[in-house]
């Protein structure tokens, strides 16, 4: 048990500090009501250390970001209200115990530095989403050290063995302290949110709170991928952590509003039995990761074998005798693209077809986007469960005008001199021609404004998890 823990979930909108919403903020008080309650709670704990799980820190891809100077210091100036302004003294003992027991357990981890993010570009400063829920704590206390979390983006199954990892450290340093999930829900309520309206934003909403109040982890994360992404939210992998933490719990929603646009919950939590959900988690993951590889047709199962096969083998696999004609019979070119909860982790092709069949070009593309795209750090072998997959076999290219595109139905190349651009159709974030021509001009570091050749072409797209 672990009675001496505080745990809440709080939202960040600017908007909600006065200095910055100048009146607006009055819109969401049902908001600022709840944030100022955990903030009397929290006085009434006297905390040692405060740690928050932030979403706006530095974000690497590969691991989850703590803070290794003696202090730190940010203000709101971003959002025109430079008054706002916090210097915290960084709890380092607990910060390098949960680095200790994070490295044991294989969570890739790394300690941030104001000289470490220079070699990023990144400034060293407390986000705002940390300043804002320590300022509604600060109005009631302000005897505490923090310990600063970025979450990366790991695995769900990572982000949760690392909220464990936590608790273990406290309990070692016996340490009285406060844990934050800083984050707010779907961006996507309405049209008049950040970003385009979802029907999708709602429902998350809507979902991963009742799971919430239930005290459902396995719930929580069986959440459709598709659905936490199509949300827009910044919330759900800290809360991931944060259940790591909690083992079994109960909670009080205190708030709950989507005034602007986007989704403010906030929580107040309690653990109520030290328990590790991982082995059911694992199996709720493996069990869902093989109906999806079972549904999956012969050009998607061909690429995960081929992945399969060269972490075990650190070699190129020979094409299957038991495959369908078109794949071994037909020579086009393809892409295969992996993508992690939603987002691309990886994406390589051919657009004319570079080798005796479809199969061979997949078996090497796949490998290749694991591996070769610059844009990403080498796959790793226990990414695979959460892995989505899907191959574009191409069309051979026909030259087009821009009369004859249409994002949604043709991919397109533009070429200039020996700069060459490709884009696959279909794509999230891609909605015009303009978009269209502009991001494979990019790509290609062509520019738009001056004449380049355009071609077009359709692909056959073949999606794990759907026959």
């Amino acid at each position: 048990m672990t009675n001496n823990i505080g745990y809440y979930l709080m939202p960040h909108p600017p908007i909600i500090i006065p200095e910055v919403g100048k009146g607006e903020e009055k819109k969401i008080q049902k908001t600022i009501n709840a944030c100022k309650k955990i903030g009397q709670e929290v006085s009434s704990k006297q905390p040692d250390t405060i740690i928050v799980i932030t979403s706006h820190g530095p974000v690497f891809s590969d691991a989850i970001a703590l803070t290794k100077e003696d202090s730190i210091s940010g203000s709101l100036a971003k959002f025109q209200a430079p008054d706002v302004k916090m210097d915290k003294e960084i709890d380092l003992e607990l910060t390098d115990t949960i680095l200790s027991y994070a490295n044991e357990g294989d969570i890739q981890t790394v300690g941030i530095t104001n000289s470490f993010l220079k070699h990023f570009n990144r400034e060293f400063e407390l986000d705002h989403g940390s300043i804002i829920p320590l300022y509604f704590i600060d109005q009631f206390y302000q005897d505490y050290k923090i310990v600063h979390i970025t979450y990366g983006m790991l695995t769900f199954m990572e982000l949760y063995q690392f909220g464990i990892y936590i608790k273990e450290a406290i309990k070692k340093l016996k340490r009285n302290c406060v844990i934050i999930a800083s984050g707010d829900l779907s961006h996507r309520l309405s049209s008049s949110g950040p970003y385009s309206y979802s029907p999708k934003g709602k429902l998350f909403d809507d979902a991963i709170l009742s799971h919430l109040e239930s005290g459902n982890t396995q719930e929580i994360f069986k959440i459709k991928k598709s659905d936490i992404t199509e949300a827009g939210e910044c919330g759900y992998r800290s809360i991931l952590v944060l259940l790591g933490a909690l083992g079994k719990f109960t909670s009080e929603l205190l708030s709950y509003e989507g005034v602007f646009g986007v989704g403010y919950g906030v929580m107040a939590f309690q653990s109520v039995e030290d328990k590790d959900f991982s082995k059911e988690l694992k199996q709720d993951q493996l069990t869902k990761f093989n109906e999806k590889v079972k549904r999956s047709d012969h050009y998607v199962k061909l690429a995960r074998e081929s992945l399969n096969y060269y972490f075990q083998n650190k070699k190129l696999m020979d094409v299957p005798l038991d495959l369908p004609e078109e794949l071994v019979n037909t020579r086009k070119g393809v892409f295969v693209s992996l993508k992690k909860y939603g987002d691309l982790r990886g994406c390589i092709g051919t657009f004319l077809p570079t080798t005796q069949s479809v199969a061979h070009e997949i078996i090497h593309n796949a490998v290749e986007a694991a591996f070769k795209d610059p844009r990403f750090a080498p796959l790793e072998e226990k990414e695979l469960l959460a892995i989505d997959i899907s191959v574009d076999v191409l069309s051979e290219p026909t030259k087009a005008t821009l009369d004859d595109l249409n994002p949604r139905i043709f991919g397109i190349i533009v070429a200039q001199g020996r700069k060459r651009g490709l884009l696959l159709p279909d794509l999230d974030g891609v909605d015009t021609i303009e978009e269209q021509i502009n991001v494979a001009c990019k790509k290609a570091g062509i520019n738009p404004n001056k004449h380049f050749d355009l071609e077009r072409f359709q692909v056959e797209r073949h999606i794990e998890g759907e026959l």
